[in-house]
């Protein structure tokens, strides 16, 4: 024994000394130095525990459970120290642990009594604790207590608060605060001057009121909706969204119960919650021009009522609720849209309350269903728009300019009307010249929007061009500037993505997007007018050679990508378009050839692709894009809760992603930045092509990625859906062939995708695929069946009479595709596995069937001869009289030959082979060498 160790063992012996003379500290310290001398394990283990002991009794009870834990994992059939770590658990109330160490103690002792006391006791208290945590009713009243204390700490009520929200989303929580006047605690608690305690109460409502109408009757009609509104209109941006958040929650509560008839469990009592959704509605029309709501509690209310009042679906034939909206409430939300931020009259707006205006404009006039209701819809416009415009004074013309402006962006059917209107054009194009910035402004802006209109287009070409040139080169405000640039490029546009139409001088189109990136990347300039650079480039990257600029030019890459991530979600659109403009990702229709060639017979024009559009190029410029980290850009883009991010923005986002998921090497990009969660989204909720293209990327990363990681959890089954609805005769080869490939691999994870494969109903449209033409669709979607075939109610499919399954998957066994046959052979060994029965039909499929089973086995690919013995040996299970007629064949020459192995036969081929032979010869069908029951690998 070392000096240490002699040192180590004397200290422990002192400091057992003091432990009986009951010297805790003393102990405690002989202990400490003995165990920084221990060398050995087991010692230091023993000292462990004996300074558990200690700690117990100077009621250190953390000190005490970590050297108990320290003692136990040297040695975890120590009895001592788990006796001790069991107290001390005991005594920091973690009764469970505790319980499970008493419990192991008393299966090591059981006649020990102190253990068994223990076990006793612990049971008791946990019981106890038990029923106490269950009082649902307790816990609710406790919360309740505190936060009604005054007195009371802000931390502690904030913790009550914060437990209250927990509670609410537990049903039995949820109706023991509702049933205990928790609505009027929350009322106070809205009341908080403390943002984090507002906060807490709003979420609490939230809990109450997701999915249960009647409790959503109740709040609404206690609480009332105009306080509510005061709550969401206040100036915390956190505060106005939580509480826009749970208007939300409390629509589609009253919406989906009145759908499906279900009311919350006084179902039969309740009335109609149609009065508390028309309540719900006209406080929200008259947030819109109130002076005292915030810029974001007006964009949340109209978000709201974008989501809320237009049909889901025009399948629906009630569009009453827009109606009505449009008689309370079109001209409220008029005199927003007329609203000019610069002069003093007028509500608080924020940079994105025009756009989502134009929003819900569009979204109201596009719910109208008769050509009366859409002319009522003009009318209410115009004679708003009139109204200010025939007023004396500048300010009443610039709302009427500002409110044309914004049906532009939004009906634009209303707003040419309304810019038709006389004397309106004349006061834009006047205004221009004006001296006044404001003024100019809103005049450049209504005249960008008007030139975007086929009516007005031509005439703003002929007169407007010069005007937007002298603003753009003699003004000295680039606010002005970067509008009329933006003019100009819009109109310099015309020609789109052809070449040949070209509405500027050489150079010129360079020049301007030029000096789009030089304001895009200014960030002394206001976020406004940077965004105007932004909707610049969105025209002018229909130029190849601006795309090429563009991409070059990292830091302007950055400054959009940053813009698209900001508050300002109106750029979200011009970020979009200049995306799909430098990927190519718009559709072009390749004319054919024959038919250009009469054109240049007929002297007619011939749209012709720019050099730089080719696709070497484009391969390029995402490969640059992906390194300026376009993938985050567009995920943030995509979580924005904003009308601006429209169905158009949503399909550009889509197209993009397609694009850039188009390299195999470059998906794996896409996924780690997030690019496969953001897809989803847009397989769901997007325009038709969107949800096309969307559904596409994903087809695209589930062949090439492992789907676990690119989709993991439980976001793995809701690609399925998407890539479902790429099995349609409106989506093109390639599409369902991706789609079908993207299926094999799902099908191919687990039986809870099959099921949710079969449950999307995706069977009937593999099989359909089946018969397909192009070898390749009908290969993969015989592969998917493949894999598909080890749910039980796919392969009953097979069993069920009067259907030709099984002949087809002997047919294409035969074939010459050898992708094919192995998909079909594959499916034929798993079907005659798991259904024997199966095996009996195969001969009445076909009467080449035996032949084709002769080629597999004789076959050079591997894959097929271990397919095809795999067949032979299930078949020859299921029936003697298959093995005889089998065995009568050639076919038991070839197994022969297979079983003996050698070179070009691999060990599994070879070994079923043999099982084959073994078959025959139980069957009495062969006899073997010598009359031996086992084959050696020889002929019989």
């Amino acid at each position: 024994m070392s000096e240490k160790e002699k040192d180590s063992a004397a200290l422990k012996e002192d400091g057992n000394s003091l432990f009986k003379a009951g010297d805790m500290q003393g102990a405690v310290s002989c202990y400490t130095k003995a165990l920084v001398l221990s060398e050995n394990q087991a010692d230091s283990a023993v000292l462990y525990r004996n300074r558990s002991a200690c700690y117990l009794k100077l009621e250190e009870y953390s000190k005490a459970e970590a050297d108990a834990s320290k003692a136990l994992d040297t040695d975890p059939g120590d009895v001592k120290a788990r006796f001790r770590r069991a107290q001390a658990f005991q005594k920091l109330g973690r009764l469970d642990q505790a319980f499970l160490d008493a419990q192991r103690c008393a299966q090591l002792e059981p006649k020990n009594k102190a253990f068994q006391d223990l076990l006793r006791q612990l049971g008791a208290q946990i019981q106890q604790k038990s029923v106490q945590l269950n009082s649902t009713d307790a816990r609710v009243q406790q919360m309740f207590t505190l936060l009604a204390d005054g007195s009371a700490k802000d931390s502690d009520r904030q913790k009550a608060a914060q437990n209250l929200v927990v509670l609410s989303r537990e049903d039995a929580g949820a109706e023991q605060i509702f049933r205990n006047d928790g609505v009027k605690l929350v009322q106070k608690l809205l009341q908080s001057k403390q943002e984090e305690i507002v906060l807490s109460a709003l979420r609490t409502l939230v809990g109450l009121c997701t999915g249960h109408q009647s409790r959503t009757m109740a709040i609404v009609n206690e609480l009332g909706m105009e306080h509510l509104c005061v709550v969401m209109g206040s100036g915390a941006s956190t505060v106005s969204l939580a509480a826009c958040h749970l208007l939300q929650v409390m629509f589609e509560a009253l919406t989906e119960g009145m759908k499906k008839d279900i009311r919350g469990k006084d179902e039969a009592i309740l009335p109609e919650p149609s009065k508390e959704l028309r309540s719900m509605l006209r406080q929200l029309l008259e947030m819109m021009p109130a002076s005292n709501v915030s810029g974001a509690g007006r964009d949340s209310a109209i978000n709201l009522l974008v989501k809320q009042v237009p049909r889901k679906s025009l399948k629906n034939p009630d569009n009453s609720l827009t109606l009505w909206v449009i008689d309370q409430g079109l001209k409220k939300i008029l005199e927003v849209a007329g609203t000019v931020a610069e002069l003093s009259e007028g509500p608080p707006l924020t940079d994105n309350t025009h756009m989502s205006c134009s929003v819900l404009l569009n979204k109201l006039y596009s719910d109208l269903k008769s050509d009366s209701e859409r002319e009522n819809f003009n009318k209410l416009c115009e004679e708003y728009v009139q109204q200010h415009f025939s007023r004396p004074g500048l300010d009443a013309k610039l709302r009427a300019i500002q409110t044309v402006s914004v049906l532009l962006q939004g009906p634009s059917d209303v707003g040419n009307r309304t810019l038709e209107m006389s004397g309106m054009m004349d006061a834009v194009i006047s205004l221009c010249a004006s001296e006044d910035v404001t003024h100019q402004q809103v005049a450049v802006e209504a005249l960008i929007h008007a030139a975007g209109k086929a009516k007005r287009a031509s005439f703003i070409t002929a007169n407007g061009v010069a005007l937007l040139k002298d603003l753009y080169k003699k003004s000295e405000n680039d606010r002005i500037r970067v509008r009329a640039l933006v003019g100009l490029c819009k109109l310099g546009s015309a020609g789109g993505t052809d070449f040949s139409m070209k509405q500027f001088a050489e150079g010129s189109t360079l020049k301007l997007a030029k000096q789009c990136r030089k304001w895009l990347c200014n960030e002394s300039l206001p976020p406004t007018s940077r965004r105007w650079s932004v909707e610049g480039l969105a025209y002018l990257t229909f130029d190849a050679d601006v795309k090429e600029d563009l991409v070059e030019d990292k830091n302007a890459l950055q400054a959009m990508f940053e813009l698209a991530k900001s508050e300002d979600k109106t750029v979200l659109f011009a970020v979009g378009s200049t995306l799909v403009n430098c990927t190519n990702s718009y559709d072009v229709e390749k004319p054919d050839p024959q038919m250009v060639e009469l054109a240049k017979y007929a002297k007619q024009h011939v749209p012709e692709e720019h050099p730089k559009d080719a696709l070497s190029y484009v391969e390029k410029r995402l490969v640059k894009l992906l390194e300026a980290g376009v993938v985050s850009a567009l995920v943030c883009m995509v979580k924005q809760e904003s009308p601006a991010l429209t169905e158009a923005c949503r399909e550009c986002i889509a197209r993009v992603f397609l694009a850039l998921v188009e390299r195999q090497e470059d998906r794996g990009t896409v996924v780690a930045q997030g690019g496969g969660k953001a897809l989803i989204p847009l397989a769901s909720d997007n325009t038709d092509i969107g949800k096309i293209k969307a559904a596409q990327a994903l087809a695209k990363i589930t062949i090439t990625s492992n789907p676990e990681i690119a989709f993991p959890g439980e976001r793995i089954y809701e690609v399925v859906r998407p890539l479902v609805s790429l099995l349609s005769l409106e989506c093109t080869l390639l599409q369902n062939f991706e789609a079908l490939m993207g299926l094999t691999n799902l099908a191919g994870i687990s039986e809870r995708l099959r099921q949710k494969i079969i449950k999307e109903k995706a069977v009937p449209k593999i099989e359909g695929y089946m018969f397909e033409d192009h070898d390749l669709v009908r290969a993969s979607a015989t592969e998917c069946m493949c894999n598909l075939v080890l749910s039980t109610e796919v392969q009953k499919l097979f069993l069920a009479t009067g259907n030709d399954r099984l002949k087809l998957l002997v047919l294409y066994s035969g074939e010459e595709d050898e992708r094919l046959r192995k998909a079909a052979a594959g499916t034929l060994a798993m079907l005659t596995a798991e259904q024997p029965e199966l095996c009996a039909r195969i001969p009445g499929t076909t009467t080449h069937w035996l032949e084709i089973i002769k080629e597999l086995l004789l076959s050079e690919i591997t894959d097929l001869r271990h397919r095809a013995v795999v067949i032979v040996h299930n078949m020859m299970q299921a029936e003697k009289s298959l093995a005889e007629t089998i065995m009568e064949s050639e076919a038991m020459e070839i197994l022969s030959v297979l079983a003996m192995g050698g070179e070009g036969t691999p060990e599994p081929v070879s070994k079923v082979a043999q099982n084959c032979l073994e078959k025959a010869v139980e069957y009495g069908i062969i006899m073997s060498r010598e009359g031996k029951k086992k084959i050696e690998g020889t002929e019989p």
